[in-house]
């Protein structure tokens, strides 16, 4: 699911109606510039596989294979069919034009399928500075051009689960219409998307707000024009369509039609009032507009609904709705018609949430309906579907729900519903967290189950709040939106799960204790339960921690450099500090609530705070802290800093704002005195990684504007000169939540994004980006002992972890350690090892960089498998020829 996100650094800029217009530049006091260099590197994604609303699939109708995707907050993609994968579009998009990332509509061309458009766009209110835009491209996407309206779209915004608002013509591809919201009506290109100018005929703007009364203009704004329909049997090629149908947010006059090719428009008579009509899908073949409505305009909300079906030639409306109107408890949106078998219509019950949600299916225009699942006796429910998500695993969410529940859901918010046009057995469908589909839908007619699986590899769209890095164990922990997070053993693959115990909506802040990194803390929130929670194995087991009084969220945590006590700065309340694991609370004295906390990376007894322009320090753990004399700093909140690991009192501070003090400061006594870096003419965050080979001083990372070019940037010099590590193509928006190197790998960074989730690089030439691989043929003498964790276990799946300790007396160059399972257990994927099976037997074996274990040490590696039965655990486990102990 996607909830609301606002960005705490708005740059204000002015948007205009030319094509491709710059953006403002950012107001700065001239400074001395800072050397400046560029290094190639290869990008990609720390693997999650969805994680955000998928709001629209388009699949192109003359060209079999070609798809897009949109998505609220996170861009497009373009199918890849040869991988079964989703290629990201809109990475360019830099950080003046952030919301731009934000896509309220897809069109794909069926005259010229190079042809693609989308409009974007993230708020109407002012939580976007930039007006939205219409991007044309001719490659499919490889390259834009932008066309600035003189309005707001939204792509985050209520209602953002209808459309399509914005379609091309299927005979005349130089006319495009767009709905617009806010009240701006419907607007028309004639020139492929260049130039817009609006249907000044078309009678209505729409009216219906999801809350008139909300003062911050996000959930009050008039959601506008919804789609846009072609009925294309009424045009030949070169001329433009006559009958076009538009929605409108209008509970009263939902629907409208021009047969003139939009000189002049009429409401469609007849048709049903009190419901906003979601989607509008035209069966042209046997002259049927489909229309699915609700009562509300989504994605989260709605309470009743009905499917109707109009018929172009007669003008009569007839109520298809699968269930009654008083057994609704849901609306419907999600439309799809068969192209080859235009008999043959799908929708969805987008809304219900409980138990899941519904998808129904008709062979007879709506004359009749199936369902994807049914009770036979409350609570037991039949479903005509299998699913496997042992690709996604976290997709279960780690429940154990009593029925009706199951897990993994079928989905919930699930607007995006399409029948592949080319192939009747193949449907995909967006909901809250990825995209479904399947490639045997037709075994639904045969009463035989049809399998779903995700179908949302490469498509990442997490908001990441927080990153960190550690010295041992897993080589990344995120803190994200609305999945909470994860452990990344592996980068290249999916984690099996997500944070539980507790598991936060959205988890907020994240901290390790530098000198003990099994110990870490995270925050974030939660409708019911904590709102902090520990780990004291590297963040693969949490348990909840105790809430001071009043505390609402999660705010910011910082874990002291030896583990042994915390500061916390939840919101609702002011800061606290602890000795332990959070079961007994106190306030801090002498710093505001609020504030944004950090530890010092050595002394386990100082803490570090900043608000509004004042930098605390505590010497005592948290108790009490000092208004540090610094001045000079940001007068505002957008401020992210961090201490150097291995430095004590060693502290960088980044943030600011452009109408004040902006960029990068470094303190060297602990906070007492900050001196601001010349020529970093704005920076958000800071991170440290490995340093590099002839380098004294770890590696500095920020998300900044250096020597006037906005980008990531890397120092080996304590920021005396710096490299752009990205590019122009490279971008992703907004990139100001977090930062961090890797203190294992010399120019890896990764990065935070609000949503195309964690990137990461690496200098081309080093890493690659990819994993280690394996290392020389293992050959440990001497002694060993195994620590075999089943950590997490579902219905047909679970999770192990495996600790190897070398107990003997000489280390280890390389290992490989073999086990038998009891019964039918199988390994689906493993991290932090290699591994082989051959019939019962498994055999792990080291990667690259753990291959040597000293005497005393420990390796750990975990996987996730399948099983039925009984999950019992192997009796033994041996390296070569020698049986280990067990702990």
């Amino acid at each position: 699911m996607r909830r609301i996100r606002t960005l705490t650094v708005l740059l204000a800029l002015a948007a205009g109606l030319l094509a491709g217009s710059p953006p403002t530049a950012l107001a700065a006091e001239p400074a001395p510039r800072a050397a400046l260099a560029a290094d190639s590197y290869t990008w990609q994604n720390a693997r999650i596989d969805g994680g955000g609303f998928v709001p629209g699939i388009v699949f192109n109708r003359t060209e079999k294979d070609l798809a897009y995707a949109r998505t609220d907050i996170g861009g497009a993609y373009r199918w890849q069919e040869s991988s079964h994968t989703w290629t990201p579009l809109l990475d360019h998009v830099g950080w003046d034009d952030w919301g731009h990332t934000g896509v309220v509509s897809v069109a794909s061309d069926s005259v010229d399928p190079d042809r693609v458009y989308a409009a974007v766009g993230t708020y109407t209110n002012d939580w976007d500075p930039t007006n939205g835009a219409v991007l044309r491209s001719g490659d499919r996407g490889a390259t834009w051009q932008k066309t600035d309206l003189p309005f707001k779209l939204g792509g985050n915004m209520p209602g953002r689960g209808m459309g399509e608002r914005l379609a091309v013509d299927p005979h005349d591809n130089d006319v495009l219409y767009l709905g617009a919201p806010s009240g701006h009506g419907l607007w028309r290109s004639t020139d492929a998307g260049v130039t817009w100018s609006e249907v000044t005929a078309f009678p209505n703007p729409g009216n219906y707000a999801q809350d008139p009364g909300d003062t911050s203009g996000y959930a009050s704004d008039n959601q506008g024009i919804t789609w846009v329909t072609f009925d294309e049997s009424t045009g030949s090629a070169g001329t433009a369509t006559k009958t076009v149908y538009v929605g409108v947010a209008d509970k009263e006059n939902a629907v409208y039609r021009s047969t003139d090719a939009g000189a002049t428009w009429e409401r469609l008579a007849g048709q049903p009032t009190g419901y906003l009509a979601h989607k509008g899908v035209l069966d042209a073949e046997n002259g049927y507009l489909y229309l699915a409505y609700s009562d509300t305009g989504g994605p989260y909300d709605g309470g009743k609904g009905r499917l109707y079906r109009y018929a172009t030639a007669t003008g009569t409306w007839t109520d298809i709705s699968p269930v009654a109107e008083a057994d609704t408890y849901f609306g419907f949106s999600g439309l799809t018609v068969d192209r080859q078998h235009p008999g043959t219509v799908m929708a969805t019950a987008y809304s219900s949430w409980w138990p899941d949600t519904q998808i129904f299916r008709s062979t007879d225009s709506g004359g009749t309906w199936t369902q994807a699942w049914s009770y036979t006796s409350y609570p037991d429910r039949e479903n005509r579907y299998t699913m496997d998500v042992s690709s996604s695993p976290w997709l279960t969410w780690g429940a154990n729900p009593a029925p009706p529940e199951q897990t993994p859901k079928l989905g919930w918010m699930t607007e995006a519903l399409e029948i592949d046009p080319f192939d009747s057995d193949r449907m995909m469908y967006g909901t809250g967290a990825t995209i479904y589909g399947t490639e045997n839908l037709t075994n639904w007619d045969s009463d035989s189950k049809f399998a779903i699986e995700p179908m949302v590899r490469g498509l990442e769209e997490t908001a990441v709040n927080d990153l960190v890095s550690p010295p041992s164990g897993a080589p990344l922990l995120s803190a994200l939106g609305d999945v909470g997070g994860f452990r990344h053993t592996s980068l290249t693959e999916v984690p099996s799960m997500m944070y539980t115990s507790p598991n936060f909506t959205t988890t907020t802040s994240l901290d390790f204790a530098e000198e003990n990194p099994d110990v870490v803390v995270r925050s974030g929130n939660l409708d019911a339960g904590p709102h902090i929670a520990f780990s004291t194995d590297n963040g693969a087991n949490w348990f909840g921690g105790t809430d001071p009084s009043g505390v609402s969220g999660g705010g910011t945590v910082a874990a002291g450099a030896d583990g042994s006590r915390f500061v916390w700065s939840p919101e609702g309340t002011g800061v606290q500090y602890t000795t332990g694991f959070g079961t007994a609370w106190q306030a801090s004295a002498g710093i505001p609530a609020g504030a944004i906390v950090e530890s010092d990376r050595v002394d386990p007894a100082t803490f570090y705070g900043f608000k509004s322009g004042k930098f605390y320090v505590s010497t005592d753990g948290g108790a009490t802290f000092t208004a540090s004399a610094a001045t000079g700093l940001p007068a505002g909140d957008s401020v992210r800093f961090k201490a150097l690991p291995g430095g004590e009192g060693d502290v960088w501070l980044a943030g600011g704002a452009a109408d004040g003090p902006y960029g990068l400061w470094h303190s060297t006594d602990g906070g007492r005195t900050f001196a601001k870096l010349p020529g970093v003419d704005a920076a958000d965050t800071v991170g440290f990684g490995k340093a590099a080979p002839d380098a004294s001083y770890q590696t500095l990372f920020t998300s900044a504007e250096i020597g006037g070019v906005r980008g990531i940037f890397r120092s080996t010099d304590e920021g005396a000169t710096w490299t752009r590590v990205n590019d122009d193509a490279h971008q992703w928006g907004w990139t100001g939540a977090a930062i961090t190197g890797d203190p294992r790998v010399y120019g890896r960074v990764y990065v935070a994004t609000n949503g195309r989730g964690v990137v990461y690089g690496d200098t081309a030439g080093g890493d690659g980006g990819t994993d280690p691989g394996p290392g020389p043929d293992p050959t440990p003498t001497g002694a060993c002992e195994v620590e075999y964790t089943v950590t997490n276990q579902w219905s047909g799946g679970f999770q192990a972890d495996v600790r190897l300790t070398n107990t003997g007396t000489s280390a280890w160059n390389g290992w490989s350690l073999d086990w038998t399972f009891p019964g039918d257990q199988r390994v689906t994927q493993m991290w932090n090892a290699e591994h082989t099976r051959t019939g019962t037997t498994v055999t792990a074996k080291n990667v690259g960089w753990n291959a040597g274990v000293a005497p005393g040490a420990s390796v750990s590696f975990g996987f996730t498998g399948s099983w039925s039965g009984t999950n019992a655990e192997p009796s033994s486990f041996a390296l070569g020829d020698r049986v280990c102990g067990r702990t």
